[in-house]
Formats: structure tokens, sequence, C-alpha cells
């Protein structure tokens, strides 16, 4: 096996935007993307165009260096470089002169064939966080993964490689921050000093460029901003699909879809979605539907509409090798497959028997997958659930030979969840005109956030799981997937009545809350496990839907500045030790005021770390100091959630759906700090995208303790709000002000006190 490592530079040329270093092993090429975001990009192929499934923007157009014998520097307004020419390393410093990372002096970048790998310094108190949907401690010391997109059945805790890949990560030490994003699709490895008795940390690849993205803002909330700026956002989501969502395989028919549909309205349990698995379809036939047991589709998703539900259907890549099936013809016809080196079609088994895979990598091909949605989409589904697509054949079993346009499997199995994903989006937004689609994979690559929900795969039913899958949503909340859901009760299993009603209270505040099982489990339904315990289930709903006003003006913040639904403490807490804690780890704040603390089903009670400030329990109005640890009272009607002094939440009365109107009030819960605080308040239909052309209403609520008001800036938009009256509710104040009342929500007005 050849191995060779970076040597010296032999020659430093600049082209507008980059600079240009040679080596007798490869061309290194630095550009600027902002203040706080050098790319890096070292390939042994230079004459080979260059281009990203993730980056949507382009560098700035003047770059300037300096140099000297011994280096190059590169300086911004935040990131200094320094690259030292004999031989080639790299260190990133502050601008104010602070060492964030560097190659290890040794090994740098180095090639073993085809793998290219960059092995860099740790500090002894590095902690690393990031790249997504990964197993193990919030802290990623100590630990490495391989990202390789995975349909993982009934994954472990310790499982990997998962499904979805996002080769992102964040350093933490010396009270410093930094990022480092790998744009690399073929298998990529992160070895976070897991087997090098500490020496360094390493990344790589098995083939292609060693090409990557340096972060230097100095939050990790920073970090995500410029990532996601880099890699896009996400969009406004359909207000109903952050309802609650009720999922199995299979509703059998649509009788029984229906049925349960109804048992929610009937109970008064408040829901907005309910899914079709694959059994919807025709022998498992994409965009077919069932001709006896979903015989009249439009007249069935009517009826679901009628009582206020929205309907989502699943999707596969997998086309069934039938003539007379129209995608099937279409896409032998035109060639719209993945093929053998030879031309010949590349064929899998997966549901439907034996099929052929989409090349979703060609535009001419994701035209024709989205406009196949219109068998969907023309009955009136509105929610496309992509799935099977890492992509998944039976046995994992998809030949590296196959290719995708010019490109083999290896290069771009990473990519295929998120191409097919990007198809569906876009298909169906155009199929569906003003109205927005929710669109959910499993299989993912960075960037995905611009066109897809994602949830985290077929978890098990056990508390460990319910822990490890907060865990997860939280980890892929730093890699821009702000809407991220788990299977409440673990996919596969059978869970208990206290771990259903205990996953179900964290559901509460899962950006995507939705209940799911396999085909052969107990029944789901909230109805399933008693009354105590339905009663318990729907307590936890109906406080989803008092905060839907909250929820949805995070996720505008989401849009806005890439900063997730469920955050880690290592986002606001960065180097606060105690968060790190295996005992802590998985608390998060849900917004910018909910502290949550997950505890699994078998306890009474449980052990929480609050930073810095001061909190107050929701359920309990308690306050306590924060810098500490506390025993508190968990009990399964009531799970640990705090609320951050100072914090602003705008709640509703519940509602049974998201399309009723309600009672026209909006509570503003304003819990007492010494400290000024804020909140925007953002408002649109919920439905179309005419928010992207001001039809929104926003306002900034700001709480002034030292002045005694609180005061609802002029609006902003020209939307007109869904709410007539605004009720102030005051906590934890020593004066009687609770339930003032304002007769006039869209005037700006003080409350004084």
């Amino acid at each position: 096996m050849e191995f060779k490592i970076i040597g010296n530079t032999q020659s430093i040329n600049q082209r507008n935007d980059t600079l240009i270093l040679d080596t007798a092993e490869a061309q290194v090429q630095v550009s600027i993307y902002s203040p706080t975001i050098i790319r890096v990009n070292v390939t042994r192929q230079p004459d080979k165009p260059v281009s990203s499934f993730a980056v949507i923007r382009e560098a700035l157009p003047d770059l300037s260096y300096e140099e000297n014998l011994h280096e190059l520097i590169i300086n911004t307004s935040a990131l200094q470089l320094r690259i030292q020419k004999d031989p080639l390393r790299m260190a990133f410093y502050t601008a104010d002169g602070k060492l964030l990372s560097q190659d290890d002096e040794r090994f740098a970048i180095s090639w073993q064939d085809t793998k290219v790998m960059n092995h860099r310094k740790v500090h002894p108190d590095e902690k690393f966080i990031g790249l997504g949907e990964k197993t193990g401690n919030l802290n990623r010391r100590g630990s490495a993964y391989v990202n390789w997109n995975t349909d993982a059945v009934n994954y472990q805790t310790e499982s990997d490689p998962l499904y979805q890949t996002f080769p992102f990560f964040i350093g933490i030490h010396s009270g410093l921050t930094y990022g480092l994003f790998l744009d690399n699709t073929h298998k990529t490895y992160f070895d976070f000093a897991a087997s090098t008795d500490d020496q360094f940390m390493w990344l790589g690849a098995d083939a292609g460029n060693l090409d990557y993205y340096f972060f230097g803002a100095q939050t990790v909330a920073g970090i995500i901003e410029d990532y996601t700026w880099l890699t896009g956002r996400m969009e406004m989501p359909p207000l109903w699909s952050l309802g609650y969502q009720q999922c199995r395989w299979s509703y059998m028919s649509a009788d029984e879809v229906l049925e349960v549909a109804q048992g929610f309205r009937d109970r008064q349990i408040p829901a907005d979605v309910i899914y079709c698995d694959i059994d919807y379809m025709q022998d498992y036939k994409i965009f077919t539907w069932n001709k006896e047991a979903f015989a009249r589709p439009k007249e069935f998703i009517d009826k679901l509409k009628d009582i206020n539900f929205e309907l989502v259907t699943i999707v596969d890549p997998g086309i069934k090798i039938e003539k007379g099936y129209q995608q099937y013809d279409e896409g032998v016809e035109q060639g719209y497959f993945a093929t053998y080196p030879n031309g010949e079609n590349y064929t899998g088994e997966v549901w439907p028997g034996r099929c052929h895979f989409p090349d979703f990598f060609r535009e001419d091909v994701r035209e024709w997958w989205g406009a196949s949605f219109c068998a969907l989409t023309d009955p009136g589904v509105a929610g496309f659930w992509n799935d099977m697509n890492e992509p998944s054949a039976w046995n994992q079993n998809v030949p590296w030979i196959v290719k995708f346009g010019d490109k083999f499997m290896p290069e771009v199995r990473n990519a295929y969840g998120m191409q097919m994903a990007r198809a569906t989006y876009h298909g169906t937004r155009k199929l569906l005109g003003n109205q927005r689609p929710f669109v959910l994979t499993r299989a993912a690559y960075s960037g995905t956030q611009r066109y897809s929900a994602v949830w985290t795969g077929d978890n098990t039913a056990s508390d460990a799981q319910l822990l490890l899958g907060q865990r997860l949503v939280n980890s892929l909340g730093l890699t821009g997937m702000a809407n991220v859901g788990v299977d409440i009760g673990g996919f596969s299993g059978n869970p208990t009545p206290e771990l259903m009603v205990r996953w179900n209270s964290l559901g509460t505040y899962t950006p995507m809350f939705r209940n799911h099982a396999i085909k052969g489990s107990d029944m789901r339904e909230p109805w399933q496990y008693g009354e105590g315990n339905e009663a318990l289930i729907k307590q936890a709903i109906e406080q989803r839907y008092r905060l839907l006003p909250y929820l949805y003006a995070t996720f505008y913040q989401a849009t806005q500045t890439g900063i997730p639904v469920s955050r880690t403490l290592a986002i606001d807490y960065a180097h606060n030790e105690n968060i790190y804690s295996v005992a802590y780890q998985n608390q998060f704040l849900f917004g910018d005021a909910l502290l949550v603390a997950p505890v699994i089903s078998t306890v009474q009670t449980a052990d929480v770390y609050l930073p810095t400030g001061n909190w107050y329990r929701l359920s309990t109005e308690q306050m306590y100091n924060g810098g500490q640890s506390y025993t508190v009272d968990a009990p399964l009607h009531d799970l640990p959630v705090f609320v951050k002094a100072g914090a602003i939440i705008p709640m509703q009365s519940v509602v049974q759906s998201t399309a009723e109107k309600g009672d026209g009030i909006l509570q503003l819960h304003i819990w007492n700090s010494d400290q000024a605080t804020s909140c925007v308040y953002y408002e649109d239909d919920g439905n179309t995208y005419d928010y992207e052309q001001g039809t929104y209403y926003k306002r900034l609520i700001t709480f002034d303790p030292i002045a005694r008001e609180i005061k609802l800036s002029a609006v902003e938009g020209s939307f007109e709000s869904r709410y007539e009256v605004v009720k102030v509710i005051l906590h934890a104040f020593d004066v009687e002000i609770a339930n003032k009342e304002a007769d006039n929500v869209k005037a700006e007005f003080v409350v004084k006190y």
C-alpha cells in the first residue's frame, strides 16, 4: 500500500479568489467565504471540476496574504491561517493569535492509496460535538465514527453507522470554539483521539479531496449560524406538521385510517397528521393506490380533511420491474435508472420485489420523479415520507460498480437520500402550487435541511433508546437539521405503558412529534394503555398544542439563524464542564426558554443540572438557583421542565388541530427576572409561501424589569393575526397584575406594573 505525507511547498500562485500551493503530492487551494469561514481543498486532481451537494455560497472575490521565509499568513477580521511552507502544515488562530486548531506536525495530510486523511492536534481539555445522527455521548472525545448511510434496523445505543451523514463537528477548548465541515460524500471517518493515545484526532475519506471548511466564530451558536449560511437553512414548515402525528406500519385500509383519526376526535385528543405506510400501495408499487383497501383515495382523503387531518404517505426509491407499470416503463424508456458500467440497469430487491433505482443525481430524473407525485397530490396528499433511501436493498449489497450519472456508488451513496428528498421537495412544491409540502427523509447528507425533515430511523422500545433518541435529536440540531423526530415509543418492540407515557411527555418537546410502530407490534394509539395512561398522554399532547405559538416562532428563528429547536446545552453553555457529564448530557433547551430533562420510565425522581441563572419549574413555579444540580420529583405526569428567568413564552388555549381557530386569545407568559429580556413573536398563515412576500406578522416583545414595563413593538408584515386579544400572564412577580388584557393586538402598546 502506497503511503504519502504532504511535503514541501514547491510553488505559490493566486487565481482570483484562491491561493494555490503546489506540492509533489497534491495541490492545496485556500479561499475565504466570510471573515469566519476559510476553505481548504487538498486535491490530487486539480483539473477535475469540484461541485458540492451541500454548499450554496461562493468564495469572496478578494484574497490577500503575507509571505515570509517560512510561512504564508492569511488574515480576516476574525481568523488567521498560518501555512508553514516546508513541510506544508496548517494552523488556524483567532484574529488576536489564540490557537484554534492545527495539523499534527508529523502526519498532517497523508494518503494511503486513494484514502486521504488529516491528522490534527488535540488540546488536553478539548471536546468535540456534532456529526449529526451518531450514537454515544454528547462529547465525542474518545470515540470514532464512520459515515456510510445504512439501513440500520434495530440499531443499538452504540451502533455505527446509521442512516445519515453530516461530516461536521465543533471543537471546544481553552474557552475557544471552532468548527470543521469535511465536504466529501465518499465513506468518511472521524476519530476523536479514540485510538491514538490522545496524540491527535483524525478525519478522512476513502477517496476524493480533503475539502474542508473551517469555522472560527467564537460561540457554538455563531458556528451553527455560519454553517447553515454556507449549506442553507430550512424554510417554514406547514403548521399542521408541528401538531401530533400518528403513524403505523401499517393501517391496512382507508376505513382503518379513518377509524383511528375519528378516535382522536371522539376522545378529544388533539392531532393533525396520520400516515399511510407501504400497504396503501398496490403491490408496493410507488405512486399507486391499493385497488381494494384504498380504492377511492380522494374520497378517503376528503373525509380526513373534513375532520382536520392531513395525510402523509410513504415513498421508497425502488421501482418495481413490471411492464405496464407507468414509472417502470417511463424509467426504462428514458434511461432514468442507475446502471452497471455496461449500461444494464441495476436490479436490487426491496418491498415490491425486483426493482430498479432512479438516478436522482440527474436533473431530468429529479424532474420526472417530482412530476410523478401527482398520483398522490391530486387526491389531496400534502406530506411525503421518503424511506429506504440509503439506498437500501436487501442485505445492503448495492455493488460499488453501480453508476449514477458519471459517478460510482462509493462516491455518492451518502448523498442518495438527500437527492431523493430534493427531487421530492421540488416536485411536490411545484404540484402543490403555493401550498407548503411536508417532506420527511430517513437518509440525508449535509444541506438536506433545505428540503426535508428527518427522523432517527428504526429505534426500539426501551428507556435507553428514549435517552439516545434525544441525544440524536440534539446532535442533528447542531448540523442544521432543526426539524427532527424519533419514533415515539420505539419502532420495534412493545413499550410498557409507563414508557409510552414518558416518551409522549418528551415528545411534547421534540420538534416533530410522531408516534410510529412496526407491523405486528401492539397498537400504539394513546387510548391503548388504559384510561389513566390515556389521560396522561392526552395531557402531554395538549401541552404541545398550548405551546404551538412558541414553537412556531422558534422554527422561524431556525429559518433565520439555523439555531435548532431542540438545543443541546453545549450551544449556550459550551464551556461548562457539567453539561458534558453522562448524568446531564441528555438535557436540552427547547427554544430559548425551556430546559427539559429527559427521564426514563422506571424512576420517579431525576438528577438535573441547571446552568447559571434563575430557573422555575414549569409545573410548580418553584424557583431554583442555577449553577448547581438538584434531585427533583419526576412522576409520570410531570416531566422535569424548567423555565429560564425572564422567559417570554407565547401560548394559546388547547385546540383539537391547527386548523381550529381557537378562542382568539394569545397568552404571553412572562417569568420574572432582574435582567431585561426579549423574544421575537412570529405568525403567518401556516400553509402557504405568502410569508416570502411579506405576508407575516412579527413583533419584538421586550420585558424591562428596571423600567417595569412589557412592550410589544409595532407589527412588521401584512398578515392579520389569528389572535384578537393578548392576555399577559406574569409568573413569580410580587404585584397583582396577572391576566391583564389588552384589547387591540395590532396596535403598539405598553403594559406597566
